[in-house]
């Protein structure tokens, strides 16, 4: 996880947090010794970002529960379900993480016991680069089990590129490992599964684009909770006009259609307003069609020049010689990961891949 966090989120484990952490852990441990907790944890905390707090609060645990890792798990198995946040109880395998490493076993059941409080993603991620092999066949065991939770963490613990976590090098090197584990989950029941079983699969495409193509291929993707996966999963590839992709969605033949009165207004915009595309799609076609359209902003950059971003609009079937009237409004504003600047931007409209309108708007 990044350590660079918002102060009202850093304040999850704030001095009345620690307070009930250290009142719980006394209630299952009655040897824990809550006030040497409380002044480790509490020394300097306003400096500290989020993960640096959570991370205390791991080491403290350590310091006032038995040292060897059974017994100290025990303990905190009856202290999980006390904890009254999700986010908190990720103390817990971030415990397991740090310390025990030496006992596999032992540690990944704990994982799986912790992860339906909140999530055991981050932890499981040391054992699989320590044994990537052992980790990943217990992983597929996992992703059959009946717990929605743990079926997720065999496929979000395994990512390749999970965001706020280190990059397993190897499975980004050769995804061929996970391939049985997703598998079992390409049509899961549950939506919080699916949705890690997509962004697993969009991870790959950054590496690997076939090798997840090919995978799909040999899915049941007229299944709707697999045709959801697959969307999602290729929405990197979509956003890029990949025609293999985009046929694998149903929307890999060139639109029939005539895209008219394109609008982007107003013309002229100050930061934090919106902008707002708009025009009309008139299909060409006898037949229905698969219409997959997205647009990108050409974004001035500081130095003068433009870089594209991409963005969904709308995925729709356009019956026979049919129009539709499309928009989408858009503020125009700073984020952490982009500073807008000053300049004409340009706005294209993609159908199926293709650009078929273009227009601009100008930041003042």
């Amino acid at each position: 996880m990044s350590e660079q966090s918002a102060p009202a989120l850093k304040e999850i484990f704030n001095h009345a947090r620690l307070r009930d952490i250290a009142a719980q852990t006394a209630a299952v441990h009655p040897g824990f010794d809550s006030a040497r907790f409380l002044a480790a944890t509490a020394e300097g905390l306003d400096a500290l970002s989020l993960m640096a707090r959570l991370r205390r609060v791991s080491v403290c645990l350590h310091d006032g529960l038995p040292s060897d890792l059974a017994p100290a798990l025990a303990i905190l198995r009856r202290l999980a379900p006390r904890l009254d946040n999700r986010f908190v109880t990720l103390v817990l395998p971030e415990y397991v993480a740090m310390y025990g490493l030496e006992d596999f076993d032992l540690s990944m059941e704990a994982l799986r016991f912790f992860t339906p409080f909140g999530s055991a993603e981050f932890a499981v991620r040391p054992f699989l680069r320590q044994d990537l092999a052992r980790g990943l066949a217990l992983m597929e065991r996992w992703s059959r089990d009946d717990n929605e939770h743990v079926r997720r963490l065999a496929s979000e613990g395994s990512r390749p590129r999970l965001p706020w976590s280190f990059r397993l090098e190897a499975l980004r090197a050769d995804p061929s490992p996970v391939k049985a584990i997703l598998d079992n989950l390409r049509a899961d029941p549950s939506l919080y599964v699916r949705k890690s079983v997509a962004n697993h699969l969009n991870d790959i495409t950054k590496d690997h684009p076939d090798w997840v193509m090919d995978l799909l291929e040999g899915w049941e993707l007229h299944h709707p909770p697999t045709a959801w996966i697959a969307r999602h999963a290729l929405r990197s590839l979509i956003k890029q006009g990949d025609r293999r992709a985009l046929g694998l969605i149903g929307a890999g033949q060139a639109a029939q259609v005539s895209l008219e009165d394109m609008r982007v207004s107003p013309a002229d915009i100050r930061l934090g307003d919106k902008v707002t595309v708009a025009f009309r799609l008139r299909s060409t076609s006898p037949l229905p069609q698969r219409l997959v359209i997205d647009y990108a902003i050409h974004y001035v950059k500081k130095s003068g020049g433009t870089s594209a971003k991409v963005f969904k609009l709308k995925t729709l079937t356009l019956a026979p010689l049919a129009s539709v009237e499309i928009s989408r409004s858009q503020a125009i504003r700073d984020f952490t990961t982009r500073v807008h600047y000053a300049g004409k931007h340009a706005v294209e409209v993609f159908i199926n891949g293709e650009c078929l309108a273009r227009g601009a708007f100008s930041l003042v």
